[in-house]
């Protein structure tokens, strides 16, 4: 069986170095990136985190399409990093205007999840312990990011909170 490893909490938490940690106990890792370089801002964002996990990554750039990226792994990784499913939330939100549209990505990507082709270290933020947003599409997105973190931690193996740096098990 392969490890699923579930990682969530707040922006700045430690989330990703975490999951840099968690991914050096394999040999061959694989980088799974969601966002996309629209701005200079987010271009020195992505650099950034290239450098800090370094070389020893194969590394997929795929905003939308996770389930098929995830799958088309190659065989010989031990472990892929996805960071993040909240970008990717927003890339879904982005690209479709219909929720059925979205859920649908939302289950192609669990199905992948049952049986993935490597262990998986999936890295997300926790959006929901704030006040509830003032506009119809951010409350849309802190309900689809929910219920992508439900989903994903329900399945996962393992799952870790990240506050101030520290992580804590959830299961």
């Amino acid at each position: 069986m392969k490890n699923l490893i579930y990682l969530t909490g707040g922006a700045r938490s430690g989330k990703s170095s975490f999951a840099l940690q968690c991914a050096d106990t394999y040999d061959r890792k694989a980088f799974l990136a969601t966002a996309e370089a629209f701005d200079e801002e987010m271009q020195r964002r992505i650099l950034k985190h290239k450098e800090e996990r370094g070389d020893g990554y194969y590394t997929i750039e795929e905003p939308l399409h996770i389930d098929r990226a995830i799958s088309a792994m190659p065989g010989d990784i031990d472990v892929v990093i996805v960071d993040c499913l909240t970008v990717w939330a927003g890339n879904l939100m982005h690209a479709f205007d219909s929720d059925e549209v979205i859920m649908s990505y939302l289950e192609r990507f669990m199905t992948v999840l049952k049986e993935p082709p490597c262990n998986v270290i999936l890295v997300s933020n926790e959006v929901g312990m704030g006040i509830v947003p003032d506009n119809a599409m951010a409350r849309k997105f802190r309900d689809i990011t929910g219920i992508i973190n439900q989903k994903t931690a329900a399945a996962a193996t393992q799952a870790w909170l990240l506050c101030s740096g520290i992580p804590m098990r959830l299961k």
